[in-house]
């Protein structure tokens, strides 16, 4: 009565045993979230995302029957403990690298907090926890490398085409989902009379504009006619992501290139060796690159020696004409 309730058998015996209507458990609520993500996938998220809190879930649901042996528990058992041995359960059960399960814990993160906007939840189990991504140094192609595998003839077509459309990405700096998803009708001629990409980040759903460079023109031309791409309307006969970089692995030993070559090293040397290192400014690498902040682009230029180089150049010869 005191609740609100109707006075049932049933309701009497629930309440004797604690079980209550009211209580919510983490999976179900998961779960929840992700159905409701998957309906708003192509309109306010990508394929990709979905997948990730898919695979999220599935290790929050494989930890808790590490942990309690249940298939699922109530959210008041989330607490500090339970985090800590999350990221432990993470680095040790499944083997994931530090990057990699923050990554994983602040998917949960984002459930938690919801449960505790809702006031499902009183406090926020993350609380003092903190999640820190290490950096990394992320490899890039110089520019001998890039000559290397440009010149480079292979006997099988599959891996000449992996390649013309990852020097694309150098010289473009698209992501993959970007120039799978790129069409003709998006290369239009820019405000200086030449051609230009006009399209937009999959992932931030940021405009991208930018100019043509000669190299990344010359693939579009050499694969105008190819039928894929005629009949689709697409600038590149892009492949799987996972097929992509299998064969760049094949490309990279052909061309005895000792870096782990993968598809996103592509982005990195767009913004290191092609751009930066040849004086262009990173606000509009940045703009170029699509980013959301100038911060997003600055780790590129710590990478890069020969910008250092550069700079320090010349300060010298500044300071030099000041000695005299």
């Amino acid at each position: 009565m005191d609740s609100n309730k109707e006075v049932t058998a049933e309701n009497i015996k629930n309440t004797l045993f604690g079980k209550s209507d009211d209580r919510k458990f983490i999976l179900e609520v998961f779960q929840k979230h992700n159905e409701q993500l998957e309906a708003l996938v192509g309109k306010d998220f990508a394929p990709g995302t979905l997948e990730r809190y898919k695979t999220s879930l599935q290790h929050t649901r494989s930890f808790i029957q590490w942990k309690f042996g249940k298939d699922d528990i109530d959210i008041q058992s989330l607490n500090y403990e339970f985090i800590s041995d999350y990221e432990f359960w993470l680095k040790t059960v499944r083997n994931c690298a530090h990057n990699t399960t923050v990554k994983y814990l602040a998917n949960f993160k984002k459930i938690v907090l919801s449960c505790v906007k809702k006031g499902w939840l009183l406090r926020d189990p993350f609380l003092g926890y903190k999640m820190v991504k290490k950096k990394v140094l992320r490899e890039v192609l110089d520019k001998e490398e890039l000559d290397r595998i440009h010149n480079k003839k292979f006997s099988i077509e599959r891996l000449n085409q992996v390649r013309d459309i990852f020097l694309f990405c150098c010289f473009t700096g698209l992501a993959y989902i970007d120039v799978k998803n790129l069409r003709r009708n998006q290369i239009k001629v820019g405000i200086d009379g030449e051609q230009w990409i006009f399209t937009q980040r999959q992932k931030t759903e940021t405009p991208t504009r930018l100019p043509l460079l000669p190299q990344a023109l010359e693939i579009i031309i050499a694969y105008d006619n190819h039928p894929y791409c005629s009949n689709r309307g697409l600038v590149l006969p892009v492949m799987s992501n996972q097929k992509m970089n299998a064969y760049l692995k094949e490309i990279a030993d052909v061309c005895e290139i000792q870096k782990t070559l993968t598809f996103h090293i592509a982005r990195h040397t767009f913004a290191t060796t092609i751009t930066l290192g040849n004086g262009v400014p990173i606000e509009t690498v940045s703009k170029m690159l699509g980013h959301k902040s100038l911060k997003q682009t600055q780790h590129y230029a710590k990478i890069l020696d020969l910008k250092v180089s550069q700079d320090m150049a010349r300060l010298k010869e500044f300071m030099n004409k000041e000695r005299v």
